[in-house]
């Protein structure tokens, strides 16, 4: 038997130096500790120990051990994140030191279908209580991760959001300026073509005047939609007044309007994140509990 390098070990033991037993239904592995002399039993879980840690354990028992590493009987390495369920299966050697231990586990029963679905149950019931004990604290370091990106969100947005304010306001101030000054100028057309109906001329000569009036205003409205593809609404026309004041005012106070959207939209994911991770189906807890730590 040799090593990785070739090299030959020194001594090999019988398969009895380190033997396997079963003990409610857990592996019980003894061997005899190199530099104490003396026979240590490990007790494995061999759904969730490895040989990495196994052998560190074998290690940690005995401080004269300067090497551990396992071996397939073909002479390969057997990778320390290997589960002790896989390595128990076959015969494998034990390398201590400079020496080798032939070990054979012992061939377990065959299950009957009721006791193996019995397992399932639970290896199922241990996979969920860890998920379980897990959760929380990944759960808190989540919802921390996403306050501070909050907090930084909204540092960010302020000064933007104080800019927003006073391009808001001067926009719909002009806005509502625009507006007063269209019904200013409706009143004053529709003063002007009463008191030269009544005063000047008669109806006959301003029925042609008014009916070109009305045309021409109807042509105004077509000519807008075939600008804006859009039909002329006032609260339409009133938004799009707005929206033209907006970024005319934002582009000389060099708001920057693209960047004030992103963050609007980061900031609204990570609130909905920070919502859904604090659903009581999420956190498994009373919906009165979640209500008292918001």
């Amino acid at each position: 038997w040799r090593g990785r390098e070739g090299a030959p070990y020194s001594t090999l033991v019988p398969s009895d130096e380190v033997t396997i037993n079963y003990r409610h239904g857990l592996p019980v592995i003894t061997l005899t500790l190199p530099t104490r002399s003396e026979r240590c039993r490990f007790t494995v879980k061999p759904m969730v120990t490895t040989v990495g840690t196994f052998l560190q354990d074998v290690q940690r028992e005995d401080k004269g051990i300067e090497r551990a590493e396992v071996f397939a009987t073909d002479g390969s390495k057997v990778s320390d994140a290997t589960l002790m369920e896989v390595l128990l299966m076959n015969d494998f050697k034990l390398v201590i030191n400079n020496t080798a231990y032939s070990v054979s586990p012992p061939v377990k029963d065959k299950l009957s279908s009721e006791h193996a679905t019995e397992m399932e149950d639970i290896k199922s019931l241990v996979h969920r209580l860890f998920v379980a004990l897990h959760l929380e604290d990944h759960q808190m370091r989540k919802e921390k991760e996403l306050l501070q990106k909050l907090d930084h969100l909204k540092e960010e947005l302020l000064p933007l959001e104080q800019m927003k304010a006073r391009i808001t306001d001067s926009a719909d101030a002009k806005t509502s300026r625009l507006l007063w000054v269209g019904l200013a100028l409706m009143s004053t057309q529709g003063g002007a073509l009463a008191w030269l109906t009544w005063w000047v001329y008669s109806w006959d000569i301003m029925e042609p005047v008014t009916y070109f009036i009305t045309y021409g205003s109807a042509m105004a409205f077509y000519a807008y939609f075939v600008l804006t593809k859009q039909d002329y609404i006032y609260p339409d026309a009133k938004d799009r007044q707005f929206l033209h004041y907006f970024y005319r005012k934002s582009k000389t106070q060099h708001f920057n309007v693209e960047r004030y959207n992103k963050l609007k939209e980061d900031l609204a994911e990570a609130e909905e994140s920070l919502r859904r991770l604090r659903q009581p189906l999420h956190l498994r807890l009373p919906i009165q509990e979640i209500n008292d730590k918001d």
